[in-house]
């Protein structure tokens, strides 16, 4: 016995059908997204970003996301080049700049560029005294950028940056840092006091050869410590005379004695 569905029941059918159809070749990829899509197990394109088409059942996808990747390096043991043990730890900035490579190239591209970054930087510490890795950090970062990224290239990936973010060193070295740039300190202390003395002295040359060149400069001189002797309210002062006048004193003196003998 045949049954005739009635024709809205059709219709209804037929939009069913063209929904699901639509949804089984119809995709959408986001602006920051690509699909890499595979037919029959061979790659096939890269579609995205947007509404694109794929075959049901003969085509699938794997899709990445392609926007700037920030991933924390897992803390480090090293051993210097000088054999400072230190702990390290570190950030890398990554993404995907061709997502074919990504996905047929490497395995798991995120844990992939992690664990070479891992490598290297091991690696680049070792080859680095302390004093370079803590004063140098950009030099280093940028040893490390470009010796990860000629791996990755491959890959399909760019890494934009590596940046130290924490170091630890042994608290032994933490003190004999702490003793070095306390000697440092107090020795540029000490250069500075010798230089002030050493341009006072020259100073002082120099007013005492412009003193003996102008003699009445001497005694201008004596007043002005008279003067600031007396703004220092001092209970005694100490008057300086100059030398001739001394000297006329103790003449008038004698002349006055001989004239009294006589």
């Amino acid at each position: 016995m045949l049954t005739i569905f009635p024709p809205q029941v059709s219709i209804g059918i037929y939009v069913f059908l063209i929904v699901v159809l639509a949804f089984m070749l119809l995709k959408i990829a986001n602006q920051y997204e690509r699909s890499v899509i595979f037919r029959l197990g061979k790659l096939n394109r890269t579609a995205g970003p947007g509404l694109y088409l794929m075959i049901p059942f003969l085509e699938w996808k794997v899709t990445l996301d392609i926007r700037t990747v920030t991933a924390a390096v897992e803390q480090q043991e090293a051993i210097t080049r000088d054999n400072v043990p230190i702990k390290v730890n570190a950030v890398i900035w990554y993404k995907v700049i061709d997502p074919a490579k990504a996905v047929v190239e490497v395995a798991g591209v995120e844990n992939a560029v992690v664990q070479m970054a891992v490598t290297t930087l091991r690696t680049v510490l070792g080859q680095h005294t302390l004093d370079e890795i803590l004063k140098s950090q950009d030099t280093i970062t940028s040893l490390m950028k470009n010796a990860v990224d000629q791996v990755t290239h491959p890959w399909g990936v760019a890494v934009e940056l590596i940046q130290m973010k924490n170091v630890e060193i042994p608290e032994s070295m933490q003190r004999a840092m702490a003793q070095e740039a306390e000697a440092l300190r107090e020795k540029r202390a000490r250069i500075i006091k010798a230089d002030a003395e050493l341009e006072a002295a020259e100073r002082l040359r120099q007013a005492a050869e412009t003193i003996m060149l102008n003699p009445a400069a001497l005694e201008l001189r004596r007043m002005q410590m008279i003067t600031e002797v007396g703004a220092e309210q001092n209970t005694t002062t100490i008057v300086m005379m100059p030398s001739e006048f001394v000297t006329a004193a103790r003449g008038l003196g004698d002349m006055a004695a001989k004239m009294s003998k006589s």
